[in-house]
């Protein structure tokens, strides 16, 4: 399998370049140059396998003959041994949804699925190349722990995590500025996640700067986290009761479009999703796209789901691709757009193909409280904020189209990361993992730093030519 970018600008390379590479030297996003397919008969054979094969099976058909299979299976089994429950990411029945429980690992929350890959991955391909890596990453909340508990302590790494300061939950911000390790390094910048998002993507557009200090990515930029992500749509198919599997539809709470967009992957590749149905906050881009077929940039608002604070979605550039019938030049047009006027519109055609695969709701921080305590309430089963944005867009759906459809909700995140809108929602904080509870008492270690790219490079050359 070979990997393109999204702007037609580089020669095809293969996975373990692409991996290496994150950001495409064009300044688009990779992706394989065609997408596998599972046929029914397939899919139904996948449906025996445990998530470790699964994955696998997955795995293998984007890495083709990169990595010698021994060695991937030895990958994926480290990986998802860190994780409490063998079924890795298990689906449960809560009222007339199914919950599916990404949360499993070390820092409970969905992306370590991918990260925990991704940390192993980056490390068996840096020993096997003799090199190193410096991976510069922002995260809303859970990319940065997760990418930081993916990689602490590896050889040949290390990690530049940006946060926005006093916008991320207690529990996220600990999670990663109590990880002491000397590969590790956090930033609080002075802004919000749009910008540090923008000194990443502006520190890996310096392509000298990129390739003097070896940058890798960790975001969602990076093809891995994609891959890594579509196997727990097959998952949730896999543990679906039989009858329900013929036709479901999957609600995903997002900010940055790589969580959802891994679902049409899926789609794509043959799994029997209906619908696709995008849950926002009240930072709903990508809301209003769906609804209208026009992507305009908005205000950043401080929600009760701070992690889907985002009003610039980094992963879309690779649906617009699909979306143009994988016309870089058309979509090289998009962004240019975009990038002059803060705002793109697709035409009719376009925007009638884009609702056959997505539906969306945008949900109010006061809609996602009456959905944790409606929820708790009948069931007892405690949502954390991200989770119940998706949950309240599901119960929205389903009353605007009645069906029988099973509809699954992906559980980004643990509530016990944000016991403050869970107890303002219930009257009482969620039960805590040891794992939580031991943070408090934890050292912790950042440096604040403005939101300028020219002052966050300097930090890291500073730490790195020491």
């Amino acid at each position: 399998m070979k990997y393109i970018s999204t702007r037609g600008g580089i020669d095809p390379v293969s996975f373990n370049q692409a991996i290496m590479m994150g950001l495409a030297s064009d300044g688009g996003l990779l992706l394989p140059e065609t997408i596998p397919t599972f046929s029914a008969a397939e899919i139904e054979d996948l449906t025996e396998l445990p998530y470790n094969q699964l994955a696998l099976a997955i795995f293998s058909r984007f890495i083709g003959d990169d990595i010698p299979q021994d060695d991937l299976r030895r990958l994926i089994e480290n990986s998802y041994a860190t994780f409490s429950t063998k079924t890795v990411v298990p689906l449960e029945r809560v009222g007339d949804l199914y919950i599916q429980e990404l949360f499993h690992g070390p820092t409970y929350a969905f992306k370590d699925v991918a990260l925990q890959f991704l940390g192993n991955l980056f490390e068996y391909l840096l020993a096997r190349e003799k090199r190193s890596l410096n991976i510069i990453g922002a995260t809303s909340g859970d990319t940065g722990s997760a990418a930081i508990h993916g990689v602490r302590g590896k050889a040949n790494i290390n990690i530049f995590i940006l946060y926005p300061h006093g916008k991320v939950s207690a529990v996220q911000e600990k999670q990663m500025t109590s990880v002491l390790d000397d590969n590790v390094f956090n930033l609080a910048i002075k802004g919000n996640f749009d910008d540090g998002q923008r000194i990443v993507k502006e520190l890996f557009a310096d392509l000298e700067f990129k390739r003097n200090y070896q940058l890798g990515a960790v975001n969602s930029i990076n093809w891995a986290r994609i891959m890594a992500q579509i196997v727990y749509y097959f998952s949730a198919y896999n543990q679906l009761p039989v009858a329900a599997r013929k036709d479901f539809s999957v609600v995903v709470p997002t900010g940055n479009f790589g969580n959802i967009f891994a679902g049409w992957m899926a789609k794509e590749m043959g799994l029997p999703i209906k619908r696709l149905i995008l849950a926002t906050n009240a930072n709903d881009i990508l809301y209003r796209f769906i609804k209208t077929g026009t992507y305009s940039l908005g205000e950043v608002l401080p929600t009760l789901s701070p992690s889907m604070d985002i009003q610039l979605a980094s992963n879309f550039e690779r649906y617009l691709y699909y979306l143009n019938d994988r016309n870089p030049q058309q979509l090289k047009n998009m962004v240019a757009e975009f990038t002059t006027s803060g705002k793109l519109a697709i035409n009719s055609d376009l925007f009638k193909k884009m609702t056959i695969d997505f539906a969306s709701t945008r949900v109010e921080d006061q809609a996602i409280l009456t959905t944790i305590r409606d929820v708790w309430q009948k069931t007892g089963y405690i949502l954390d904020p991200h989770t119940a944005t998706g949950v309240s867009a599901a119960q929205e759906y389903r009353v605007k189209h009645p069906t029988d459809t099973a509809i699954v909700c992906l559980a980004t995140a643990h509530p016990a990361k944000f016991p403050d809108a869970v107890e303002q929602a219930i009257g009482t904080p969620p039960p805590v993992p040891p794992a939580i509870a031991a943070l408090e008492k934890l050292p912790c270690r950042f440096d604040l730093i403005e939101a300028d790219t020219a002052e966050v490079k300097a930090y890291v050359m500073g730490k790195l030519n020491t």
